[in-house]
Order: structure tokens, then C-alpha cells, then sequence
């Protein structure tokens, strides 16, 4: 792998890593709303991600001159169930007097976002080195 596509690489996952911690924001925003439906209460969201493997042309899997990084599949909801309260005042309360919270946990949530910004870090960390490694080859030849 040259030490140009380390650089395409690191950013993939530094993309993606930005992604999980927008998630995990809006998350933690909505952990405590309340809605008058199980049905429309706040659901936590999830990323799902995928492997990237860009072959140039006659490249194989297994070739050095595969670009590889990572995308977002897609975004899914949480599928654990809603809280129900009973608060019979609460403007948001439905005919029975309930009202439904998101299913967003906040200690997962933080974990996630601890992981997320750790993983960022690591790529930038990459990216770092590289950058050293170029610099110093470089120097060689003067």
C-alpha cells in the first residue's frame, strides 16, 4: 500500500467516526423527550457501516493497489422498547395519562461517543505518521 491511499484510508474512517458522533449528539438531545405515542416517541439511532474495497482497473482483492476504507450502509432505529409514564398532567399525556420517553440510553450513548472520538483520534494518529514517514523520506534524498 503506497503511503498515499494511508491517507484515503484514515480519512474514510475519520469520515465515518464524525458520523457516529453526530448520532451519539443527537442521541443524548433527545434522551429525555417525550412523546404522547410509543409510536412517535424519540428512537435511538444507529449507524450501520460497511467495508469499502475501490479496485483500480486489473487490481485484484488481494492486489497492493486496492484503495480500502469504510462507508455508511445506512441508519437504522433502536429496537428496544419505549418508556411509558404515567403523568396524567403532562400536557404530552395521552387519553390514559401516559407518556411514552425515547428509548435512548445515555451510558451507552456516552461509550459509544468515547469510542467513536478514541477511533478518531487513532486515524488522525495515522494520518500524523504518515505524514512523518513522507517528510523523513524525502530528507534522504537532500
Amino acid at each position: 500500500m503506497s503511503l498515499m491511499k494511508i491517507f484515503d484510508t484514515a480519512g474514510s474512517g475519520m469520515s465515518a467516526e464524525s458520523l457516529r458522533l453526530n448520532t451519539v449528539a443527537s442521541n443524548l438531545a433527545n434522551a429525555d423527550s417525550v412523546s404522547n405515542s410509543p409510536n412517535t416517541a424519540y428512537k435511538a439511532k444507529e449507524l450501520m457501516f460497511a467495508p469499502v474495497l475501490q479496485q483500480q482497473s486489473g487490481a485484484t482483492a488481494q492486489d497492493a493497489n486496492a484503495n480500502v476504507g469504510v462507508r455508511m450502509a445506512g441508519v437504522t432505529e433502536s429496537q428496544q422498547p419505549v418508556e411509558s409514564h404515567y403523568e396524567p398532567g403532562n400536557p404530552m399525556a395521552d387519553a390514559n395519562g401516559f407518556v411514552y420517553g425515547s428509548n435512548v440510553n445515555p451510558i451507552d450513548e456516552l461509550v459509544n461517543m468515547i469510542s467513536a472520538s478514541r477511533s478518531y483520534q487513532n486515524n488522525v494518529e495515522v494520518m500524523n505518521t504518515t505524514k512523518q514517514l513522507m517528510i523523513k523520506t524525502i530528507n534522504l534524498g537532500s
